[in-house]
């Protein structure tokens, strides 16, 4: 976390204040400039002039920028120069403190200030800095008022506003960083308007299910609550609804309706609300602010977070879509209670998914006992993880993110054959069985992998049993899959529980290692 601001706006008395009140550690950083070098900021300026410092503030933020749980105050011009403030931006939340030229010249001796020291009117240059850094310090996540306002509560303000974009964990994205809260519905209003700025109206999409279950209604309320005019449009609930013309009628209905270009879209449902909510929002107007509003455990340990979009074509899942990252996430385990057994037990297809991957630890929990893992603690374990793999690979050019597919490959031809018949968590899950079995086959895992994936399936309330889906007309929508490139596809094999890694196999080569004939 990162305090901005120009000089004497009382960043280093706030950052001390706002770490004390969340636990974390201040650095100052000019006291981390100065002892590296053994000179004090003015000597350094007249030792080495300002190129000189600015090399070793940048060094001094690059030594910073990785550690985690600090509150760092920052000297004025850090965020002005070169890349730092994209850098800040990346690696946490940037808070700026705002006071009004008179007061900044009442509160602080501007002949002692290194840049100011040597200027034949000091206050004109002083204000000429003033207006030149005004607007980098406004590009800040949050900007807080300082004029006549006590430390303690520009403290106070400043964790507030920390905290709604921290949420539970973070997308870390730059300047589309994005928090995801797990909290209540009553968020929202909140949440919107203080991540969405500038917004002029509301949409809500969602489906005939959750909006019977009164979700919908409940963030309706809660954003109207706070000024904001708001509208719902539904949708049919199922696959069906990811379609483009679904997106059509949608985008229509909401041009009608009066949304513009500086309007929201919150997705409030499923992974299909999701999906479909998303695209409709990265290509209306061009692209509008959207926000994930999951109430499926599956959308909320998955498919909310990381910006993808898609909808359906008769010829296979998800091949048209769009990368549009959401203003936030907000997942609610309370919507939980009103989902069917059979949808809570297949949101569990993706949380095995995302333990073979990556969290051994996580993953024998789940093996023992899937049930003894509370909703919040699988949302936020599950999330982060994404979180993480989006945050570096984004739009899956990196090798990583291409790891989420791990369980989509199979799972998604069953999917596709099921016509509405299987759930995707369902499909993902003996997804995860044919996954272990190619990796056994090829001496990628241990053989009993396939075994130990299949029981943990099953305790989880999922069917294991791959057999009954090894039919040429499953097979062959595994041609249709997103990660096809001519007759060969790139497919997720596990190592072993915590570790997988991405394989090229030829589509007939594919075939048979998952029928073994």
């Amino acid at each position: 976390m990162f305090v901005v601001g120009f000089m004497a706006t009382g960043k280093s008395t706030a950052g001390r204040s706002l770490a004390a009140r969340m636990g974390r550690v201040f650095v100052d950083l000019d006291e981390e400039i100065a002892a590296a070098s053994g000179l004090t900021v003015p000597e350094i300026f007249r030792a080495e002039g300002e190129g000189g410092f600015r090399a070793r503030e940048r060094a001094a933020l690059t030594a910073v920028l990785d550690r985690r749980e600090v509150v760092v105050a920052c000297g004025g011009g850090t965020p002005c120069f070169g890349d730092n403030l994209e850098r800040m931006r990346a690696a946490g939340v940037v808070l700026a403190l705002r006071a009004s030229l008179g007061e900044i010249v009442r509160r602080a001796d501007v002949l002692s200030r290194p840049l100011l020291a040597g200027a034949v009117d000091p206050l004109a240059a002083a204000e000429q800095l003033y207006r030149a850094r005004a607007a980098v310090y406004e590009a800040a996540d949050a900007v807080v008022d300082t004029d006549g306002v006590a430390p303690d509560d520009v403290a106070a303000e400043l964790e507030r506003r920390a905290l709604l974009r921290l949420g539970a964990l973070a997308v870390r994205l730059g300047a589309r960083s994005y928090p995801v809260h797990v909290a209540p519905l009553a968020s929202a209003g909140l949440l919107v308007r203080e991540l969405c700025a500038g917004v002029t109206r509301v949409a809500i999409l969602t489906d005939a299910n959750v909006a019977a279950a009164g979700h919908a209604e409940s963030v309706r309320a809660a954003i109207e609550a706070s000024g904001i005019p708001t509208l719902v449009e539904v949708v049919p609930p199922g696959e069906g609804s990811k379609s483009l013309a679904e997106v059509g009628r949608v985008a229509a209905a909401l041009v009608r309706k009066g949304l513009d270009r500086n309007s929201v879209l919150l997705a409030v449902g499923g992974g299909v609300v999701g999906d479909l909510g998303g695209f409709v929002a990265s290509v209306l107007f061009r692209g509008i602010a959207c926000a994930q509003v999951p109430t499926s455990l599956l959308a909320m340990i998955d498919s909310s977070v990381g910006g993808k979009t898609a909808v359906d074509l008769p010829e296979g899942k998800n091949l048209v879509g769009t990368f549009w990252q959401p203003r936030f996430v907000l997942a609610d385990p309370a919507t939980l209670s009103t989902l069917p057994a059979r949808e809570l037990a297949a949101a569990y297809g993706e949380a095995l998914k995302i333990a073979l991957l990556f969290d051994a630890e996580l993953w024998e929990r789940l093996e023992r006992d899937p049930r003894s893992i509370s909703a919040e603690e699988l949302i936020v374990r599950c999330a982060r993880w994404k979180a993480e793999v989006v945050s570096r690979d984004e739009r899956e050019t990196g090798g990583e993110r291409v790891l989420l597919n791990l369980g989509h490959t199979i799972g998604h031809a069953i999917e596709a054959a099921g016509n509405g018949a299987v759930l995707h968590g369902e499909a993902v899950a003996l997804g995860l069985v044919a996954a272990a079995r190619v990796a056994g086959a090829l001496g990628v895992a241990d053989l009993g992998l396939e075994e130990r994936v299949a029981n943990a399936v099953r305790r989880a309330g999922l069917d294991a049993d791959l057999e009954p889906w090894l039919r040429d007309d499953v097979l062959a929508w595994v041609g249709a899959d997103k990660k096809r490139t001519g007759g060969r596809v790139r497919f997720i094999v596990p190592e072993t529980p915590g570790r997988a890694r991405s394989v090229e196999l030829a589509l007939a080569e594919l075939t048979t290692l998952v029928t073994g004939c």
